[in-house]
């Protein structure tokens, strides 16, 4: 079977619109129309419904049913990798596990809600279209590596006893001081002269907490810069302040929402996944706190938008690996978290994972997809908790 072309979006294709004279602090507004935010000029959003355009620099949650938040900036796909003629496995030493009592997200989680029987967004057409109805998914990690580098997310494990260092952050307001438990060698998304997004994601199972960093690059004296970092329990629903962003664009957190050869194995993925689109309003839904657009067409996708492969779509013919993210995508869904390629969904760097299994989810395109409306299932504004359907 021929091995599958993939390509990643440069950083400079993301467009967070993190600007540090930006940042004003504005007062919150709450609305009538339940589980819908609008940010006025500034990075922190009030929840309100959008009904017209808001300033580039607002952070603008809105309703998945109203869907009528801001534009966004453009953020192009980047040029085709071709695959290195021989793939090089990773390390199995480098495969963290996610087994044991810790989990990817509380069971209550967002991220762990069913949405195969929610009802369609009023703007899931629109929304599709400006996402692309015709174009291709495609699994953004598997094994071995691209050009001599590795794709995927890569995780690192770390424990209690693994030395935490400082790290500086270009937008230090918005991320979580530290320090951080970073090994010299921890893994970088790209490898370790990437151009790229440059995520780093230190996982502690013991503690059931991950350190994710945004740009990251090791420093001669042993500590980090990165352009921005977030640390989160993963047994705690708790978001970060409305506005803020993460190592994400949508200022969640990227763990939950990996696909892992792990869980895909047993056929069985039972969270949301990460997926990235081509451009976004300058707006976020529940639960995203952050946005990365500008303008305002209505048409465009908000951060935070909870995209469902629909029900009639066959997957039966699917290789076993590609069947449980399909399964997974049409149960649990993904979430928009970032400005990049369309239909990109985000896993693990796993040297288990079988690169032309994956390619065949390259059968799916765009118009097997439709957009879901979870403003039903939000309990509070400051909390992933969601309501099970």
């Amino acid at each position: 079977m021929t091995t599958p072309r993939r390509h990643r979006s440069p950083a400079s294709a993301r467009t967070r619109l993190r600007k540090p004279w930006l940042v004003v602090l504005t007062a919150c507004v709450p609305v009538a129309a339940a589980g819908v935010y609008m940010a006025l000029p500034r990075h922190h959003p009030a929840e309100q419904p959008v009904a017209a355009p808001v300033s580039t620099a607002a952070a603008t949650p809105v309703s998945a049913a109203a869907g009528s938040p801001s534009a966004t900036a453009s953020a192009s796909p980047g040029p085709a990798r071709t695959p290195a003629t021989t793939p090089a496995p990773l390390p199995r030493s480098t495969r963290p596990s996610t087994g044991g009592a810790c989990q990817v997200a509380p069971a209550d989680s967002i991220w762990r809600a069913r949405v195969d029987t929610l009802p369609p967004a009023a703007r899931s057409a629109a929304y599709v279209a400006a996402i692309g109805s015709t174009a291709h998914v495609h699994a953004d990690f598997g094994s071995g590596t691209w050009d001599g580098a590795p794709f995927g997310l890569p995780v690192t494990a770390v424990t209690g006893s693994t030395p935490k260092v400082r790290v500086t952050f270009d937008y230090a307001s918005e991320s979580d001081k530290g320090p951080y438990p970073l090994p010299a060698g921890a893994r970088v998304e790209g490898g370790a002269s990437a151009t790229g997004d440059r995520h780093v994601i230190a996982y502690d199972q013991a503690d059931c907490r991950v350190y994710e960093l945004f740009a990251a690059r090791r420093q001669s004296d042993g500590t980090w810069h990165a352009g921005s970092g977030a640390v989160f329990d993963l047994r705690s629903d708790r978001l970060r302040p409305a506005g803020w962003t993460s190592a994400d664009a949508a200022g969640l957190p990227i763990f939950p929402g990996l696909a892992r050869y792990e869980e895909a194995r047993t056929g069985a993925i039972d969270h949301a996944l990460r997926i990235t689109v081509p451009r976004t309003q300058a707006a976020y839904l529940w639960p995203a706190r952050h946005q990365a657009g500008s303008g305002g067409d209505p048409g465009l996708p908000p951060m935070g938008l909870r995209l469902r492969l629909k029900a009639a779509t066959d997957i039966a013919g699917l290789p076993p690996q590609a069947r449980a993210i399909a399964q997974a995508l049409k149960t649990y869904g993904a979430i928009v978290a970032d400005n990049g390629s369309a239909w990109y969904i985000s896993g693990t760097q796993d040297d288990r994972w079988n690169n032309d299994a994956l390619h065949a989810l390259d059968g799916l395109t765009g118009s097997d997809f439709e957009a879901v409306d979870v403003s039903g299932l939000r309990l509070q504004s400051g909390s992933g908790a969601a309501r099970q359907p």
